[in-house]
Formats: C-alpha cells, sequence, structure tokens
C-alpha cells in the first residue's frame, strides 16, 4: 500500500509539474496589460489672445463642443479687407473685359492687333488678381474659424493648461482630449507564448484596482516588431552590442492590442491602469511536445 500510495504521489507530481511547466511557458496570459488610449491634442492654429474657456480638466465633452475661443476681432478685420479686395479685383476684371471687348468690335484698321494683344493680357491678368483676392478671403475665413477651437472627438479635458487671458500661439498644446471610443489593452506577452495566441481570439482582462471586475474583449492583432536595443550606434557610429549570458535567455515581450468589447458597471478606465490578460488558448501541440 505504502509503495501505491506513494508511487500515486510521485506520478501526480510530475502530472502537475508537466502542466505547470507548459502553463507557466506556453499558456497565453501575461500580468503586463496596460489600458491604452488615442490623445487628442487641441493647439491652436492661430495666434490671439484666449477669451473664454467653458470647459473644465476632466469634463466630459462632446464632439464639436467648444473648448476654449481665441480674440476674433483681428481675424473679423481680415475677412472684411480681404472681402473688399475681392468685390475690388471683380469690378477691375469687369472693367478690363469692356475695355477688350470695345476693341474686339472695332474694325482690324482701326485698333493695332499689338493693343488688342495688350488689352487680352490685362484681362488675364485681372482674372488672376480675383482669383489670388478669393483665396485670401478663403484664408482669412478659416482663421476666423479656426478662433473657436472645438473637440475632435467624444471625451475627457484632461492637462488643461489655458485660462481666460492666457495668449494662444500657433502649435502649443493648451489641452488634451482623452477619445472616449478608442480604448484598448495593449497585453505584452512573452514571445514563447505567442504561438497561441491568434487574431480573433476571445481575451479577458482583470484590472488591478477592480479584481472582481472583467473587461471581455478579442485580440485585434499582434505587434510586428520591437525596439532592438543591439543596433543603436555608439558616438563612433559602431552598434552597442550587449553582452548575454549563455545560461540565461529572456524570453522578449511582444504587445498584443487587445479590443474592448464590454466595460462592466462600475469602472474607471484610465490610460496607464494596469491589468492581467489572459487569452483564449490555441495550443499547437506540435511546437509544444517539442
Amino acid at each position: 500500500m505504502r509503495v501505491v500510495v506513494t508511487t500515486v504521489l510521485v506520478v501526480t507530481a510530475c502530472g502537475l509539474a508537466v502542466w505547470a511547466f507548459r502553463f507557466y511557458e506556453y499558456s497565453p496570459w501575461t500580468r503586463d496589460g496596460r489600458i491604452n488610449a488615442y490623445v487628442v491634442d487641441s493647439a491652436a492654429e492661430i495666434s490671439g489672445r484666449v477669451m473664454e474657456v467653458p470647459v473644465q480638466d476632466n469634463a466630459f465633452v462632446h464632439k464639436g463642443d467648444l473648448l476654449y475661443k481665441i480674440d476674433a476681432r483681428d481675424y473679423e478685420a481680415a475677412v472684411k479687407r480681404t472681402r473688399a479686395a475681392v468685390d475690388s479685383a471683380q469690378v477691375h476684371l469687369a472693367l478690363q473685359r469692356e475695355d477688350l471687348l470695345r476693341r474686339d468690335k472695332l474694325r482690324p484698321g482701326d485698333v493695332a492687333a499689338e493693343e488688342r494683344q495688350s488689352y487680352a493680357t490685362n484681362v488675364q491678368a485681372s482674372q488672376a488678381d480675383l482669383e489670388s483676392a478669393q483665396a485670401a478671403l478663403y484664408k482669412a475665413q478659416v482663421d476666423l474659424e479656426r478662433c473657436e477651437i472645438r473637440s475632435p472627438v467624444n471625451g475627457w479635458v484632461t492637462n488643461l493648461t489655458v485660462r481666460a487671458g492666457n495668449f494662444a500661439t500657433v502649435g502649443q498644446r493648451q489641452m488634451s482630449v482623452i477619445d472616449a471610443d478608442s480604448y484598448w489593452v495593449s497585453g505584452y506577452f512573452e514571445e514563447t507564448r505567442l504561438r497561441n495566441v491568434r487574431v480573433g481570439a476571445t481575451a479577458r482582462a482583470l484590472l488591478m484596482g477592480y479584481p472582481d471586475a472583467k473587461l471581455l474583449g478579442h485580440v485585434e492583432s499582434i505587434n510586428r516588431g520591437i525596439a532592438d536595443t543591439n543596433t543603436a550606434p555608439n558616438l563612433q557610429g559602431l552598434p552597442e552590442v550587449n553582452p548575454v549570458f549563455t545560461w540565461v535567455r529572456l524570453a522578449q515581450r511582444i504587445p498584443v492590442r487587445i479590443h474592448i468589447d464590454r466595460v462592466p458597471d462600475g469602472v474607471h478606465l484610465a490610460i496607464g491602469e494596469t491589468c492581467t490578460v489572459h487569452v483564449e488558448e490555441n495550443i499547437d501541440h506540435t511546437i509544444a511536445d517539442k
């Protein structure tokens, strides 16, 4: 009986050891998961004094909502000035066409060909001036529209630094908006586990802050490359190859993008939150046995 019990225990222990080894080496799960989302910058495309900021930091905004407004008086004046230039160019073009039309009605001997050609050239030049004035008017109208910076997505305002009275500079970030419809999970899987991860497989993520809530989703894509530090050149332009210990070989981690299909009620998603990711297993037993 003791031999039988001992044998059973040894066989069970060996079986559990093999199962644990395969689970650790090949099972598609990782504790290294992160919540990500797209962040849209709201940098001004024109310069001017900020007159109004109707939003608050961390407030939810809808697509098209006003984020802040720049003093539009100079740009309104530019629209009026360029519109007047367009009117003037139109009048001048009409006058040049009338002059050309009057000379076209004369008999060939009453007006020189050079004079007729000169008036035709004047018409072309006036047409070009009109098109230039119209382009300037369009640019002035676009700049006037840019005085109102609106949210391009549904999401949350973050990193709000602008206040009424500040001077907005072209290209300078004033606030950002986190796209509420773009959240996904980035799971960093060891390369030994990728063989069991397939696009479309069901996935679930357990957030560290919400251990009882599961984010459900599916594998959307698997990254095709990570940075190789051995290829970074030194000051002499030579590759800096790191030494490798022959008895230690660490598996690289490859990002896997998980599309979130359902978020439980009460879960506060934030970029950077950590989670454990489990993917529906797709074991290739031929490879695993090797």
